[in-house]
């Protein structure tokens, strides 16, 4: 079990991942912190589209063009109508007919509905515990009072169906329930590539004969003679049946799960309610880890009561156990934040089950995590100039920490933790790299000094980079490889432990993870002073915003995958543009023509509708100006992460601040659940406020 101190560390990232539903990281004077490759912006096409996109893949039936009338009767809304369709319609692609799915709401519905979402907006925010007005509590201490139900453990083990068989070398074998179990797990799994992988299949097999009978294991000895096809046809008969639930038995599952919400979903924390993040306990099933985790295919077994400690108040009500079960321990532990815990089987880590991301001891959390960043924007300068002291010290050791301190500050580089071999995927930070995972090249595309990187980071997203680096640093570096293989370490006298016990003793609190939340949050600041034009509209500014957080997610290797519907969406997206083009078109064309009307002409009729078709071109304008900013925005991000810097490492009082500067409405930066994860730093925000 780990202390407290464990505890917290381990739950800075994990824990905000965990609430996430579901949206990443330098200094002006320091050249090593410009951020290059700013994205520009397209150019607006004012021309004809005869039709859509060539890389639409389901283009929108084109809408034919009227005339414009020789009063100019038709005004512009009835244009856009004819044009654009309903907005309540959708096409679909079968044979192109338009097919209405929504009833147009009336103008006292959408007020109404407006009017209510204020109200709940309203009443939200008066029950919303204000604990950042309050006093804070003595160090150490997370709480003073403690009551919740504990977990919720997930539903025991149903048998198959007489119906449903598991063969081996064809001929069917009725298997004891635990390894039936687990033989399940196998079959939901075989439409996925993990099951082909040589790694799983073994780890599968052996910990999947762990829970087999004597007479069972003599028998089953070849995973290629087992046929779980019968298993994998009633799960996917399953997966069918639960999408194909009616309107009823859905809302009747709604309900079903809203009741164990407000039972286990929720507890009472210094006398306020307050939501529990993760209040499930992760049903059994087999470990996939993630890129080649040499663990895949482990069975992660399942959890028991007796397994579990609960924290919670010495004078609340104890949580009952189910039935039959007792926990593992009851603690009253006001110093940590977690309600229960246990140790998983496969890796041996400990799991919590923690407050939700907008509870106060998160909040509080979050707030000191930036203020020690900030802190640091105090004494960055003495400690860069230490280090670059440090570069040419006697001591290997000095060395070694100075260039993993330099790549930690200057290429935001987590620190790493020191781990087992094989125990985990291969993933490395800063202080655990390999000599294989740098090459040096004393000149590269025209640049002098260039360190070439190549590594598993976390989550085995790959690090790729080439960065030219001080002489010094270079230097350095050739002498720790010097009588070195790939596969040795490359600071071989440094680790994290030492490392941040430095960073200790130079600041309070400072960790090399508070140097990636500085350099992040300050890059954040600084690109958004760069990019910032009050005159942009809406649209232009939320790109603004979205390039600079780009830099940052550049700068700390936040990547992701291509949405896979991310071509689809940019295909309808792009025709959207087109027939927006066509409307714009008609609309200045109706235009030209009132104008042709109006000439020479004293009738005030005529002149109204001249400005009501000025009017009509500049809405045009403006909506095809949006959509082709979104579609800018949506090209630059397909392989950023935007999301877990703004979650974890961008102070988000930079965005609040910015927002009301450039007024722009917070929810366009943050949805509902960062709203309310940030609602401290939203409501102690002013304009002034610098990071």
């Amino acid at each position: 079990m780990k202390t407290p101190k464990e505890e917290s560390m381990d739950f800075e990232d994990s824990g905000d991942r965990r609430s996430q539903v579901n949206v990443k990281e330098e200094p002006e004077e320091d050249p090593d912190f410009v951020t290059k490759g700013k994205g520009k912006k397209r150019k607006r096409k004012m021309d004809n589209t005869d039709g859509p996109s060539s890389t639409s893949e389901a283009p929108l039936p084109k809408k034919k063009k009227k005339k414009a009338t020789e009063e100019g009767q038709e005004n512009s809304a009835t244009v856009k109508k004819k044009i654009m369709g309903k907005k309540d319609k959708v096409i679909k692609e079968e044979g192109g007919h338009s097919v209405s799915t929504k009833k147009k709401k009336t103008k006292e519905e959408i007020e109404a509905a407006r009017a209510l979402k204020i109200k709940k907006k309203e009443e939200e925010e008066k029950q919303r515990w204000r604990w950042w007005e309050e006093e804070k509590y003595e160090d150490g201490i997370k709480w003073k009072f403690l009551e919740h139900k504990g977990p919720y453990f997930p539903p025991e083990y149903q048998p198959l169906p007489d119906d449903v068989k598991f063969y081996y070398n064809g001929k069917p074998v009725k298997l004891s329930l635990p390894a039936e179990e687990v033989a399940l797990f196998f079959a939901q799994m075989m439409d996925h590539e993990y099951t082909t992988k040589e790694v799983f299949r073994n780890n599968f097999f052996r910990d999947w004969r762990k829970e087999m009978t004597l007479e069972e294991r003599q028998l089953i000895m070849d995973l290629n003679k087992c046929d779980f096809g019968e298993l994998n046809a009633m799960h996917k008969q399953k997966v069918e049946a639960r999408k194909n639930l009616s309107k009823e038995e859905k809302l009747v599952n709604k309900e079903a799960n809203q009741k164990i919400v407000d039972e286990y979903g929720y507890c009472v924390l210094d006398h306020h309610r307050e939501r529990i993040g993760n209040f499930k306990i992760e049903p059994p099933g087999l470990f996939r880890g993630r890129g080649d985790h040499p663990k895949q295919g482990m069975l992660k077994k399942r959890i028991q009561p007796e397994d579990v400690i609960i924290n919670c108040s010495k004078d609340s009500r104890i949580p009952e156990p189910p039935a039959g079960h007792r926990w593992k321990e009851v603690r009253h532990d006001n110093t940590v934040t977690w309600l229960a815990s246990w140790t998983e089987n496969v890796q041996g880590s400990c799991k919590y089950v923690m407050l939700n991301a907008n509870s106060k001891l998160k909040g509080e959390k979050d707030w000191e995590k930036y203020e020690v960043a900030r802190k640091l924007k105090t004494c960055v300068d003495a400690i860069r100039a230490q280090y670059q002291e440090d570069l040419k010290s006697k001591q290997m050791g000095t060395r070694q920490r100075a260039v993993a301190l330099y790549f930690i500050d200057k290429l935001a580089l987590r620190a790493g933790n020191e781990k087992e071999e094989g125990e985990t995927a291969d993933t490395v930070g800063c202080c655990s790299l390999r000599v294989e995972h740098i090459t040096l090249h004393d000149t590269l595309d025209e640049q002098k000094c260039v360190v070439e990187f190549d590594f598993l980071g976390k989550d085995c997203i790959r690090y790729y980079n080439k960065v030219p680096v001080i002489k010094r640093v270079f230097k350095n570096l050739k002498l720790f490889m010097e009588n070195k293989q790939e596969g040795d370490d490359l600071f071989d006298r440094l680790n994290t432990q030492m490392l941040n016990k430095h960073l200790s003793s130079l600041m309070p609190g400072l960790t090399a993870k508070v140097f990636r939340t500085y350099n992040a949050s300050i890059t954040l600041q600084q690109q958004l002073k760069e990019l910032r034009n009050m005159k942009d509209n809406v649209a232009e500014k939320l790109l603004s915003y979205n390039r600079a957080n780009r830099a940052v997610a550049i700068l700390c290797n936040h990547q992701r995958a291509p949405p896979k519907a991310f071509e689809q969406s940019m295909a309808n997206l792009q025709a959207k543009i087109d027939s927006r083009k066509e409307q714009l078109d008609l609309a200045k064309k109706e235009l030209k023509q009132a104008k042709k009307e109006a000439k020479g002409s004293s009738d005030n009729k005529l002149l109204i509708v001249v400005e009501k078709k000025k009017k009509a071109v500049q809405r045009c304008e403006e909506q095809l100006l949006k959509m082709e900013v979104q579609a800018t925005d949506r090209e630059e991000n397909k392989q950023i992460a935007l999301s877990t810097s703004k979650l974890n490492y961008l102070d988000p009082r930079i965005s609040v601040a910015w927002c009301k500067n450039m007024e722009v409405q917070l929810d366009k930066i943050y949805n509902k659940t960062l709203r309310d994860k940030f609602a401290w730093a939203i409501d102690m925000t002013e304009h002034d406020f610098v990071f």
